[in-house]
């Protein structure tokens, strides 16, 4: 696939994120709107080490980190709680 249309489509997926959330269709702890910029984020991150751009991939390298880390919080604290008895 083309770099540009990469870059389009991880832009618009982070993007598309952040506008449900400012128009209140999603909240900043939903799983959706942490995929989409765990994933955007993390395409981009991705272009900008094979182009060496090297401030881009800093603000992308460290949003798509810090959603996979509000996305794993939110995972974990689904977890159905252990079934057996503490002793």
């Amino acid at each position: 696939m083309n770099h540009d249309v990469l870059q389009i489509l991880g832009a618009l997926t982070v993007l598309g994120g952040y506008v449900a959330t400012q128009l209140g269709w999603t909240g900043p702890r939903s799983l959706g709107y942490l995929i989409a910029n765990t994933l955007g984020a993390g395409v981009l991150a991705w272009l900008a080490w094979t182009s060496r751009d090297w401030g881009f991939l800093l603000l992308e390298g460290v949003w798509s980190a810090v959603s996979a880390a509000g996305l794993l919080s939110v995972l974990r604290s689904r977890r159905p709680a252990d079934p057996t008895p503490a002793s």
